[in-house]
Protein backbone atom coordinates (compact mmCIF):
# COMPACT_ATOMS: atom_id res chain seq x y z
CA UNK A 1 0.00 0.00 0.00
CA UNK A 2 1.83 3.28 -0.96
CA UNK A 3 0.97 6.18 1.54
CA UNK A 4 0.55 9.39 0.10
CA UNK A 5 2.70 12.42 0.80
CA UNK A 6 1.51 15.07 2.53
CA UNK A 7 2.25 18.23 1.09
CA UNK A 8 1.31 20.66 4.28
CA UNK A 9 2.20 19.70 7.68
CA UNK A 10 2.60 21.79 11.09
CA UNK A 11 5.55 23.46 11.98
CA UNK A 12 4.22 26.06 14.42
CA UNK A 13 1.16 26.46 15.98
CA UNK A 14 0.64 28.52 18.70
CA UNK A 15 -0.65 31.66 20.49
CA UNK A 16 -2.65 32.33 16.53
CA UNK A 17 0.76 31.91 14.83
CA UNK A 18 0.79 29.04 12.47
CA UNK A 19 3.61 28.41 10.77
CA UNK A 20 3.47 25.58 7.97
CA UNK A 21 6.02 22.65 7.25
CA UNK A 22 5.58 22.14 3.49
CA UNK A 23 7.28 19.08 1.51
CA UNK A 24 8.31 21.35 -1.43
CA UNK A 25 10.13 18.19 -3.36
CA UNK A 26 6.51 17.87 -4.29
CA UNK A 27 6.10 20.71 -6.12
CA UNK A 28 9.78 20.29 -7.56
CA UNK A 29 9.02 16.85 -8.75
CA UNK A 30 5.18 16.48 -8.30
CA UNK A 31 2.23 16.20 -10.62
CA UNK A 32 -0.36 18.67 -10.96
CA UNK A 33 -2.43 18.48 -8.08
CA UNK A 34 1.00 17.74 -5.94
CA UNK A 35 2.11 21.18 -6.82
CA UNK A 36 -1.32 23.12 -6.33
CA UNK A 37 -1.16 21.57 -3.10
CA UNK A 38 2.03 22.92 -2.27
CA UNK A 39 1.52 26.36 -3.76
CA UNK A 40 -1.81 26.55 -1.20
CA UNK A 41 0.66 25.48 1.12
CA UNK A 42 2.87 28.75 0.75
CA UNK A 43 0.67 31.38 0.04
CA UNK A 44 -1.69 30.52 3.02
CA UNK A 45 1.35 30.41 5.13
CA UNK A 46 2.84 33.71 3.53
CA UNK A 47 -0.79 35.34 4.04
CA UNK A 48 -1.49 34.33 7.54
CA UNK A 49 1.96 33.78 9.41
CA UNK A 50 5.01 35.22 6.72
CA UNK A 51 6.93 32.37 7.58
CA UNK A 52 7.32 28.50 6.44
CA UNK A 53 9.62 25.61 7.19
CA UNK A 54 10.64 24.03 3.50
CA UNK A 55 11.69 20.21 3.85
CA UNK A 56 12.77 18.22 0.71
CA UNK A 57 13.84 21.42 -0.89
CA UNK A 58 16.46 19.87 -3.13
CA UNK A 59 19.65 21.12 -1.07
CA UNK A 60 21.61 18.13 -0.14
CA UNK A 61 22.11 18.34 3.48
CA UNK A 62 26.20 17.65 2.97
CA UNK A 63 26.14 21.10 1.44
CA UNK A 64 24.42 22.95 4.14
CA UNK A 65 27.28 21.22 6.59
CA UNK A 66 30.22 21.99 4.14
CA UNK A 67 28.88 25.56 4.49
CA UNK A 68 28.54 25.70 8.41
CA UNK A 69 31.98 23.97 8.81
CA UNK A 70 33.57 26.47 6.60
CA UNK A 71 31.33 29.33 7.74
CA UNK A 72 32.71 28.67 11.66
CA UNK A 73 36.22 28.12 10.66
CA UNK A 74 36.29 31.90 9.02
CA UNK A 75 34.83 33.17 12.20
CA UNK A 76 37.49 31.38 14.05
CA UNK A 77 39.96 33.54 11.74
CA UNK A 78 42.20 36.40 14.07
CA UNK A 79 40.19 39.32 14.55
CA UNK A 80 42.84 41.57 12.61
CA UNK A 81 42.21 39.10 9.44
CA UNK A 82 37.91 39.83 9.52
CA UNK A 83 38.67 43.43 10.47
CA UNK A 84 40.41 43.53 6.85
CA UNK A 85 37.02 42.66 5.17
CA UNK A 86 34.86 45.04 6.86
CA UNK A 87 32.01 46.11 5.03
CA UNK A 88 31.88 49.47 4.11
CA UNK A 89 28.59 51.11 2.31
CA UNK A 90 24.75 49.96 1.86
CA UNK A 91 25.43 50.23 -1.43
CA UNK A 92 27.78 47.33 -1.55
CA UNK A 93 26.40 45.74 1.45
CA UNK A 94 29.55 42.99 1.30
CA UNK A 95 32.33 42.30 4.14
CA UNK A 96 32.68 41.93 7.81
CA UNK A 97 30.71 42.87 9.92
CA UNK A 98 31.89 42.85 13.83
CA UNK A 99 30.05 42.71 16.87
CA UNK A 100 27.99 45.42 17.96
CA UNK A 101 28.61 47.20 14.65
CA UNK A 102 24.56 46.30 13.17
CA UNK A 103 21.58 46.77 14.70
CA UNK A 104 18.83 45.65 13.36
CA UNK A 105 15.34 47.27 13.80
CA UNK A 106 11.87 47.99 12.48
CA UNK A 107 13.11 52.07 13.33
CA UNK A 108 13.58 53.80 9.81
CA UNK A 109 15.19 57.21 11.87
CA UNK A 110 19.12 56.59 11.53
CA UNK A 111 19.63 58.61 14.72
CA UNK A 112 17.05 56.44 17.08
CA UNK A 113 18.95 53.30 15.55
CA UNK A 114 21.73 54.62 16.75
CA UNK A 115 20.93 55.42 20.14
CA UNK A 116 19.58 51.62 20.51
CA UNK A 117 22.59 50.17 18.73
CA UNK A 118 24.87 51.79 21.66
CA UNK A 119 22.18 50.59 24.57
CA UNK A 120 21.63 47.13 23.25
CA UNK A 121 23.85 45.81 20.47
CA UNK A 122 23.25 42.95 18.81
CA UNK A 123 25.46 40.28 20.21
CA UNK A 124 26.85 38.84 16.48
CA UNK A 125 29.31 38.93 14.06
CA UNK A 126 28.40 38.61 10.20
CA UNK A 127 30.33 38.05 7.08
CA UNK A 128 28.06 39.50 3.80
CA UNK A 129 28.48 38.06 0.37
CA UNK A 130 27.20 39.05 -2.75
CA UNK A 131 27.15 38.13 -6.33
CA UNK A 132 30.69 37.54 -7.37
CA UNK A 133 30.06 38.41 -10.61
CA UNK A 134 29.42 42.21 -10.13
CA UNK A 135 30.96 44.46 -12.19
CA UNK A 136 31.88 47.46 -9.76
CA UNK A 137 30.96 45.91 -5.97
CA UNK A 138 33.40 43.05 -5.34
CA UNK A 139 33.03 40.38 -2.46
CA UNK A 140 35.74 40.98 0.70
CA UNK A 141 36.98 37.55 0.89
CA UNK A 142 39.41 35.99 3.28
CA UNK A 143 43.22 36.13 2.35
CA UNK A 144 43.96 33.93 -0.49
CA UNK A 145 45.39 30.69 1.50
CA UNK A 146 44.23 27.66 0.51
CA UNK A 147 41.87 27.90 3.45
CA UNK A 148 40.53 31.18 1.84
CA UNK A 149 40.46 30.13 -1.69
CA UNK A 150 38.22 27.05 -0.38
CA UNK A 151 36.11 29.13 1.31
CA UNK A 152 35.55 31.20 -1.66
CA UNK A 153 34.62 28.33 -3.82
CA UNK A 154 31.97 26.64 -1.24
CA UNK A 155 30.01 30.00 -0.53
CA UNK A 156 30.19 31.03 -4.35
CA UNK A 157 28.77 27.44 -5.18
CA UNK A 158 26.36 27.96 -2.60
CA UNK A 159 25.27 30.99 -3.67
CA UNK A 160 24.52 29.37 -7.00
CA UNK A 161 22.51 26.49 -5.19
CA UNK A 162 20.43 29.34 -3.30
CA UNK A 163 19.53 31.23 -6.29
CA UNK A 164 18.31 28.45 -7.95
CA UNK A 165 16.16 27.21 -5.39
CA UNK A 166 14.85 31.19 -4.76
CA UNK A 167 13.76 31.03 -8.65
CA UNK A 168 11.46 27.67 -7.61
CA UNK A 169 10.48 29.69 -4.40
CA UNK A 170 9.07 32.57 -6.55
CA UNK A 171 7.33 30.32 -9.26
CA UNK A 172 5.61 28.73 -6.67
CA UNK A 173 4.60 32.30 -4.76
CA UNK A 174 3.76 33.45 -8.71
CA UNK A 175 1.09 30.68 -9.10
CA UNK A 176 -0.52 31.33 -5.52
CA UNK A 177 -0.87 35.01 -6.47
CA UNK A 178 -2.64 33.56 -9.91
CA UNK A 179 0.08 34.70 -11.93
CA UNK A 180 2.18 33.34 -14.87
CA UNK A 181 4.50 30.72 -13.03
CA UNK A 182 7.39 32.30 -14.74
CA UNK A 183 5.93 36.24 -13.99
CA UNK A 184 9.14 36.37 -11.46
CA UNK A 185 11.86 34.98 -13.42
CA UNK A 186 12.94 38.18 -15.00
CA UNK A 187 12.68 40.70 -12.03
CA UNK A 188 15.00 38.26 -10.03
CA UNK A 189 17.30 36.90 -12.88
CA UNK A 190 20.17 39.09 -12.21
CA UNK A 191 20.96 37.25 -8.38
CA UNK A 192 21.26 40.36 -6.23
CA UNK A 193 21.09 38.74 -3.53
CA UNK A 194 23.03 38.49 -0.26
CA UNK A 195 24.40 35.34 1.31
CA UNK A 196 24.93 36.09 5.35
CA UNK A 197 27.10 34.24 7.45
CA UNK A 198 26.03 34.43 11.04
CA UNK A 199 27.68 34.08 14.38
CA UNK A 200 26.46 34.62 17.51
CA UNK A 201 29.07 33.54 20.19
CA UNK A 202 28.98 31.99 23.27
CA UNK A 203 27.56 34.30 26.14
CA UNK A 204 26.96 34.01 29.50
CA UNK A 205 23.73 33.92 30.83
CA UNK A 206 24.04 36.89 32.92
CA UNK A 207 24.02 39.10 29.76
CA UNK A 208 20.72 38.26 29.36
CA UNK A 209 19.45 38.43 33.08
CA UNK A 210 21.65 41.83 33.89
CA UNK A 211 20.93 43.18 30.49
CA UNK A 212 16.60 43.68 30.26
CA UNK A 213 15.88 43.91 26.34
CA UNK A 214 18.70 41.64 25.72
CA UNK A 215 18.55 39.94 22.54
CA UNK A 216 21.15 38.30 20.09
CA UNK A 217 19.11 40.09 17.25
CA UNK A 218 16.80 43.16 18.05
CA UNK A 219 13.03 42.14 16.71
CA UNK A 220 12.60 43.38 12.55
CA UNK A 221 11.57 42.34 9.32
CA UNK A 222 13.38 41.45 6.38
CA UNK A 223 13.49 43.96 3.91
CA UNK A 224 13.69 42.01 0.38
CA UNK A 225 11.28 39.80 -0.91
CA UNK A 226 12.03 36.11 0.58
CA UNK A 227 14.83 34.95 3.08
CA UNK A 228 15.93 31.59 3.08
CA UNK A 229 17.39 30.90 6.54
CA UNK A 230 19.58 27.85 7.35
CA UNK A 231 19.70 27.27 11.11
CA UNK A 232 21.34 25.18 13.71
CA UNK A 233 19.77 23.39 16.23
CA UNK A 234 20.32 25.56 19.43
CA UNK A 235 17.39 27.86 19.22
CA UNK A 236 16.85 31.67 19.87
CA UNK A 237 14.65 32.51 16.61
CA UNK A 238 11.34 33.96 17.71
CA UNK A 239 8.03 35.00 15.65
CA UNK A 240 5.18 37.69 16.27
CA UNK A 241 1.91 35.83 16.78
CA UNK A 242 -1.09 37.85 15.54
CA UNK A 243 -1.60 38.40 19.19
CA UNK A 244 1.65 40.28 19.67
CA UNK A 245 3.60 37.19 21.84
CA UNK A 246 7.05 36.01 20.89
CA UNK A 247 6.54 32.29 19.62
CA UNK A 248 9.72 30.15 18.93
CA UNK A 249 10.06 29.17 15.76
CA UNK A 250 11.89 26.00 16.74
CA UNK A 251 14.50 24.10 14.53
CA UNK A 252 13.47 21.05 12.44
CA UNK A 253 16.26 19.26 11.14
CA UNK A 254 17.07 19.19 7.07
CA UNK A 255 14.75 22.36 6.16
CA UNK A 256 14.94 25.88 5.45
CA UNK A 257 12.75 28.98 7.13
CA UNK A 258 11.62 30.57 4.09
CA UNK A 259 9.90 34.13 5.33
CA UNK A 260 8.82 36.72 3.24
CA UNK A 261 10.19 40.34 3.34
CA UNK A 262 9.07 43.91 3.53
CA UNK A 263 9.31 44.07 -0.37
CA UNK A 264 7.58 41.17 -1.42
CA UNK A 265 4.72 42.57 1.26
CA UNK A 266 4.44 45.56 -0.86
CA UNK A 267 4.74 43.73 -4.47
CA UNK A 268 1.76 42.20 -2.81
CA UNK A 269 -0.50 44.87 -2.06
CA UNK A 270 -0.11 44.03 1.76
CA UNK A 271 -1.82 40.40 0.83
CA UNK A 272 1.37 38.92 2.11
CA UNK A 273 2.99 39.57 5.57
CA UNK A 274 6.26 40.12 6.71
CA UNK A 275 6.32 39.10 10.11
CA UNK A 276 8.56 41.11 12.75
CA UNK A 277 11.34 38.13 14.35
CA UNK A 278 14.15 38.20 16.81
CA UNK A 279 17.03 36.08 17.99
CA UNK A 280 16.96 36.04 21.61
CA UNK A 281 18.84 33.73 24.38
CA UNK A 282 18.28 29.94 23.34
CA UNK A 283 15.91 28.11 25.24
CA UNK A 284 17.96 25.66 26.37
CA UNK A 285 19.62 25.58 29.88
CA UNK A 286 22.59 27.57 29.79
CA UNK A 287 25.97 25.51 30.08
CA UNK A 288 28.71 26.65 33.01
CA UNK A 289 27.09 29.08 33.11
CA UNK A 290 27.22 30.35 29.31
CA UNK A 291 24.85 30.02 26.40
CA UNK A 292 26.87 28.01 23.39
CA UNK A 293 27.64 29.59 20.05
CA UNK A 294 25.19 29.95 17.60
CA UNK A 295 25.61 29.57 13.83
CA UNK A 296 22.76 30.40 10.87
CA UNK A 297 23.13 31.23 7.31
CA UNK A 298 20.91 33.55 5.55
CA UNK A 299 20.09 33.67 2.02
CA UNK A 300 18.67 37.14 1.62
CA UNK A 301 16.40 37.58 -1.77
CA UNK A 302 15.96 40.74 -3.48
CA UNK A 303 14.60 41.71 -7.05
CA UNK A 304 16.94 42.88 -9.67
CA UNK A 305 18.90 46.27 -8.25
CA UNK A 306 17.34 47.95 -11.06
CA UNK A 307 14.07 46.43 -10.88
CA UNK A 308 10.70 48.82 -10.25
CA UNK A 309 8.48 47.73 -8.44
CA UNK A 310 4.86 48.38 -7.97
CA UNK A 311 1.28 46.10 -6.92
CA UNK A 312 0.65 43.36 -8.95
CA UNK A 313 -1.65 42.59 -11.65
CA UNK A 314 -4.67 41.34 -9.40
CA UNK A 315 -3.61 42.99 -5.91
CA UNK A 316 -6.10 46.31 -6.87
CA UNK A 317 -8.76 47.14 -8.58
CA UNK A 318 -8.32 50.47 -8.90
CA UNK A 319 -4.96 53.23 -8.12
CA UNK A 320 -6.34 54.43 -5.01
CA UNK A 321 -6.14 50.16 -4.20
CA UNK A 322 -2.66 50.54 -3.84
CA UNK A 323 -1.15 50.38 -0.58
CA UNK A 324 2.45 51.92 -1.57
CA UNK A 325 3.79 54.33 -4.37
CA UNK A 326 6.23 52.11 -6.95
CA UNK A 327 10.05 52.08 -5.48
CA UNK A 328 13.03 50.70 -7.44
CA UNK A 329 14.25 48.14 -5.72
CA UNK A 330 18.14 48.65 -5.43
CA UNK A 331 17.40 52.25 -4.12
CA UNK A 332 14.80 50.57 -1.66
CA UNK A 333 17.32 48.41 -0.02
CA UNK A 334 20.06 50.85 -0.02
CA UNK A 335 17.74 53.16 2.07
CA UNK A 336 16.88 50.23 4.68
CA UNK A 337 20.47 49.22 5.15
CA UNK A 338 21.61 53.14 5.79
CA UNK A 339 19.22 53.10 8.65
CA UNK A 340 20.62 49.86 10.17
CA UNK A 341 24.72 49.93 9.92
CA UNK A 342 27.55 52.23 11.93
CA UNK A 343 29.58 53.33 9.36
Amino acid sequence: MIVAQEAVATGVNKNGLFIPLIDFGMFLNGGEADKKAVVQGIIDGFKNAGFLYLKNHGIPKETVSKVFASSAEFFRRPQEEKDELKWSTPQSNRGYVSQGREKVSQLTDKVTVDALRSQNPDLKESLEIGRDNHPSLPNSWPREDAAGLAFRQTMNAFYATCQALHIQVMRAIALGLELDENFFDGYVSAADNNLRLLHYPATPADVFRKNVGQVRAGKHSDYGTVTLLFQDMRGGLQVRSPQGSWVDATPIEDTIVVNAGDLLARWSNSIIASTEHQVVEPPSEPVDGNYPARYSCAYFCNPNAEAYIEALPGTFTSVEDKHFPGINAGEYLVQRLSNTYQY
